[in-house]
Parts: C-alpha cells; sequence; structure tokens
C-alpha cells in the first residue's frame, strides 16, 4: 500500500527507480535504454469526452488494524486544456488524489478516467504505458537524476518514448525554458529555479496530454515561484496541455480556470457553487 503522504516519493527518490513512472521497469543508465511497447498517444485528437473524469471515488488505507478513508465519494471532470488547482490543508487528502488520478495508484471504490480510457482498471503496467505518454510530472522536490545534465535529464522521456530527435527536441525546451545556457549543468550547478524550470521541460517533453503539479512552487521563494507559475500557465496555453496541480499557493491557484478545494477527503468547487447561485 502507498503511503498516501509520501505518494509521489515511492516511484522517484531512488534514481534508478524514476522511469516506474514512465514505465514499469527499472533504467540502470541513460545508455540503451529499452523503451516500452506502443502505446497510442492522445496526441491532439479532438474528444468529445473530459480528459480527465473521476467518478464516485472512495479511498481507504489501513495503518496498522484500522481503515482510514482518505477521500469520499469525489466527482471531477476537467476538459481538454483547462488548468485546476486543488487547494487545502496538509494531510486533506490533495495529493493523494493527484496520484490517483495520475494512475500512481488505484482507489478503493470508483472509478478514474483519462483521455476516454478507465485507467483505475488497468494494471500496472498499462497504467506506467499510458503515464510514459500521456502524463506529464512536476514536483515539488524537482526530483532530477543528480549524475545527468540539464539535456540528459528532459532526454529522459523522449528517449522512453522513442522519439525520433530526443536531443534536439530537449535542447529546444530547455532554451524555450530560459535554460539554453545550462545544458550541460548537472542539478547541483543549478538554483532552485532553474532545477524547477528542467523539471518543466521534461513534463513538457512528450507532449501530454495532462501535466499533474505537485506542489510546483513550494520549495521556492515568492519571485523566482511567480517566474515558475508564468512558465507554467504559458506553456498550458501553448501547448493546450491539461494542467491539474495541487498548491498551497493561492495567487497561482486562482490564475487556474478551474479551483477546487479539499476538506476532510471531500471536494468542491467553491467557484461554480457561487456562479450557479448567481444564476439563480
Amino acid at each position: 500500500m502507498i503511503d498516501p503522504g509520501n505518494i509521489f516519493r515511492v516511484f522517484i527518490v531512488i534514481p534508478e527507480v524514476l522511469t516506474s513512472v514512465f514505465t514499469n521497469t527499472s533504467v540502470p543508465s541513460r545508455r540503451g535504454i529499452n523503451p516500452p511497447r506502443h502505446y497510442p498517444t492522445g496526441g491532439s485528437v479532438a474528444t468529445t469526452h473530459p480528459i480527465l473524469e473521476v467518478r464516485q471515488l472512495t479511498h481507504r488505507v489501513n495503518p496498522g488494524n484500522e481503515s482510514l478513508t482518505i477521500l469520499r465519494d469525489i466527482e471531477l471532470a476537467i476538459e481538454t486544456g483547462e488548468s485546476a488547482a486543488i487547494v487545502g490543508r496538509s494531510g486533506s487528502g490533495k495529493t493523494t488524489l493527484l496520484g490517483l488520478m495520475a494512475g500512481l495508484d488505484t482507489p478503493t471504490e470508483g472509478a478514474v478516467s483519462l483521455d476516454g480510457e478507465v485507467i483505475s482498471q488497468m494494471d500496472e503496467d498499462d497504467r506506467a504505458r499510458m503515464r510514459a505518454h500521456r502524463v506529464g510530472f512536476v514536483f515539488q522536490s524537482f526530483q532530477l537524476l543528480p549524475s545527468l545534465t540539464a539535456l540528459e535529464n528532459v532526454m529522459l522521456p523522449l528517449e522512453l518514448a522513442s522519439h525520433p530527435s530526443p536531443a534536439h527536441q530537449a535542447r529546444e525546451l530547455l532554451e524555450r525554458v530560459g535554460l539554453g545556457e545550462r545544458l550541460q549543468h548537472t542539478p547541483r550547478q543549478l538554483s532552485g529555479g532553474e532545477q524547477q524550470r528542467v523539471a518543466i521541460a521534461r513534463a513538457f517533453a512528450a507532449q501530454p496530454r495532462v501535466l499533474f503539479a505537485d506542489e510546483p512552487t513550494g520549495n521556492l521563494d515568492n519571485d523566482t515561484g511567480q517566474a515558475v507559475s508564468d512558465l507554467l500557465m504559458a506553456l498550458n496555453r501553448e501547448q493546450g496541455t491539461t494542467l491539474v496541480m495541487v498548491t498551497h499557493d493561492e495567487q497561482l491557484a486562482e490564475r487556474c480556470q478551474r479551483r477546487f478545494s479539499i476538506e476532510a477527503g471531500r471536494l468542491s468547487e467553491p467557484g461554480l457553487a457561487s456562479a450557479m447561485e448567481v444564476d439563480e
């Protein structure tokens, strides 16, 4: 059972298993990567359904002999290209929900659909292939591989997806995020803001249908956090990538088209409720 308070680090913290976010295999080095089987990407194909849909989701964990309900009866639908923020106190369940929507875990009850497919019914191999081709991730603690350069970190998901020109695409993305002069720098040679920009470039590298961000400005000072927020929102608009994030940053949340609040495991959309009251 994945610890809900540590749902992302269990896949990322050990460098050799970084790729379990993208595949269900370990990759010992950047060279000689065996790409996963072909898994169709969403690309820019028009859809008649929400890109992300959660229905009657409940999630429980069992610490010791007790059953603890983390999320209760969650209903959520997000359209292609939308930006959405989920806010809530620490321990409210928002990171757990993000992980379930991204296919890093499966709910106790209910269903999660991404790009028209019910990922909560997939096995881990299929969920891993789905993540490799349709999902991007940005983490609070950057989660870059320390032994790789900025360029190599961004190339990694491209190589796993068998991209024909990983170095060229990675270089273009790093130039787009303002790091064209830092291509050969390792993470320890970069500032916190620069590391997060590398992480954002990596997240957008495979042109994901949905990008999930876990506290993307949480480890940054105000000015750097603002710059990272600007970059996320700009790339969301430019690429049409659906952006779903959890954050304590109210300013960042207010910039999103949708703002959800989670409390005691229950999700609400305060802005939607207010709009409905005005219509009435």
